[in-house]
């Protein structure tokens, strides 16, 4: 990425050697400049909150043994001791069968308001299949399914039409198609959306 979009990145995760590669962005949010260090499972862990760094070194041994997709909501300090609140969503790189790692992105969320998601789910949803918009109705579900203000969740959409070369309103609505489903099964649509946003509108 170029930086245009400093709260949302995109990393990969190889399994041999354990070899991160993380966007300009993704470099920023834990306060390096672009280049300035080369990013390894010690050192992430090192930017991860003490109350969340057990929780973020389990989930990555589990990708690491099970190479299964995952979704996580957690704490990271920044090298100026900001503490940054994330979203990090993650699903299988597959080489010939083979799970080799994992590949997807961050979404700072720092400052939007935290919610009771399932609650929100539940009381909202109904509301955004109702609006008008499709890219209205894919930011506002956005917002409720990961806590980000109305800024963050057009960035979010933004970031997936430019790595991906489709319009914005292709993956709008693949988000929106997503939505009935969703008012019946809340729990389940957090990882449909981590999926088409990691697909990128190519499904």
């Amino acid at each position: 990425m170029s930086g245009r979009l400093e709260r949302v990145g995109s990393f990969r995760f190889y399994f041999n050697g354990e070899r991160w590669e993380w966007s300009d962005a993704v470099a920023r949010m834990h306060g390096y400049e672009p280049g300035e260090v080369f990013p390894t499972t010690e050192l992430l862990l090192e930017h991860k909150h003490p109350e969340d760094r057990d929780g973020v070194a389990d989930l990555l041994r589990r990708v690491l043994h099970e190479g299964e997709p995952f979704s996580s909501r957690h704490r990271i300090i920044d090298t100026d001791g900001n503490v940054r609140h994330v979203v990090v969503v993650g699903q299988r790189i597959m080489v010939d069968g083979q799970v080799i790692g994992t590949s997807g992105f961050y979404i700072d969320v720092t400052n939007s308001v935290h919610r009771d998601i399932d609650r929100t789910i539940a009381e909202r949803l109904p509301e955004l299949v109702e609006s008008r918009a499709v890219i209205e109705q894919a930011k506002g579900a956005l917002m409720v399914i990961y806590g980000v203000d109305a800024d963050r969740a057009f960035e979010v959409l933004t970031w997936c039409s430019q790595e991906s070369n489709v319009k914005l309103r292709v993956i709008a609505e693949q988000l929106v198609s997503a939505l009935p489903t969703a008012v019946d099964l809340p729990n389940n649509v957090r990882s449909q959306f981590d999926h088409i946003l990691l697909t990128r509108g190519t499904t």
